[in-house]
């Protein structure tokens, strides 16, 4: 069997369906409020702050993937986030299962540097301080071979259904409600987005691969690296209508986050915008050479067809 730990948003979902279609059957979907994804998929509600409800969730899997997010609330992410990977680690060596975490880029510089998978970490900000010692806690097992896992890290997502992402709110979301759309800090600096279903793919893969356990590897992203503007010319060309677009400068961020919870969250973020943010995925690419990475157009295409089925059938 195979666990999912909280598989209620986009990359669970997608996680499901993928493990589904091409490796099992015997699914467990793990979340506060558990739902089936897939007809045969077994489903177990738990908090995995309870130590030993997470020990039960994972009872009995192979492998386990960690795909719990929570709010963007750095409070809560200080007072949940380590206490849940430390009972999931457990629940793990307890067990005798395989840990697939996916992570984020949270806790790398936030600068001009290209990101590897041997990128040192230098968190700005709370948030990425909690992710670096969620990551460290996971490297120490692995390190010390009391686990048996891996990390599947993956940039800043875009993608269709529940995916939730800056670009997502602030391109596709102004896009579908006719409004103008915002770019933060500078539209000049190029980018790497990850397509959401491709990440949940390439996590199914390596969960499954047992030669990559025991290493971190950056999920593969589109190869045409863009900025913002022409990111935003590009969706243009696929909506068939000339975007319009503001840059918002970082003062409208600092003044609204004094009036506003989640402009006040994304402060810490916002660095990333002010310069080139490139994500290596040249060691996946190597391994897996046949896998297909969604291109940006491809994914574009597919966000405006999923809007016009929606305003069709809404």
């Amino acid at each position: 069997m195979q666990t999912i730990l909280g598989a209620n948003g986009q990359i669970g979902e997608e996680l499901a369906r993928e493990l589904k279609r091409n490796y099992t059957s015997d699914i467990r979907i793990v979340s506060r409020n558990a739902k089936k994804v897939n007809d045969t998929d077994t489903v177990f509600s738990a908090d995995l702050s309870d130590r030993e409800k997470a020990i039960e969730a994972v009872k009995g899997s192979a492998i386990a993937y960690f795909t719990l997010g929570l709010p963007m609330d750095t409070d809560l992410w200080e007072k949940q986030f380590l206490n849940i990977i430390k009972n999931v680690i457990e629940a793990c060596k307890i067990n005798g299962t395989k840990l697939v975490f996916f992570d984020n880029t949270y806790m790398y510089p936030q600068n001009n540097q290209v990101l590897t998978e041997q990128t040192g970490f230098a968190p700005v900000g709370r948030k990425g301080m909690v992710r670096k010692q969620m990551t460290d806690m996971l490297l120490k097992e692995m390190k010390a071979g009391t686990l048996e896992a891996v990390i599947c890290r993956a940039p800043e997502f875009y993608g269709p259904g529940k995916t939730q992402s800056i670009t997502n709110s602030l391109i596709f979301n102004a896009i579908k409600e006719d409004k103008k759309l915002k770019v933060p800090l500078r539209d000049d600096k190029l980018r790497s987005l990850i397509w959401t279903p491709d990440a949940s793919r390439a996590t199914a893969l390596i969960g499954n691969t047992s030669d990559a356990y025991g290493q971190t590897w950056h999920l593969p992203v589109d190869d045409h690296k863009l900025n913002y503007k022409e990111f935003i010319a590009l969706a243009s060309q696929v909506y068939g209508k000339e975007l319009r677009y503001s840059v918002i400068p970082k003062l409208f961020f600092t003044i609204g986050s004094l009036f506003n919870k989640n402009a006040k969250e994304l402060l810490e973020l916002l660095p990333r915008y002010q310069y080139d943010n490139i994500f290596d995925d040249s060691k996946f690419r190597k391994r897996f050479p046949e896998f297909p990475v969604t291109t940006y157009r491809q994914g574009i295409e597919q966000i405006k067809k999923e809007q016009q089925s929606a305003k069709y059938y809404g």
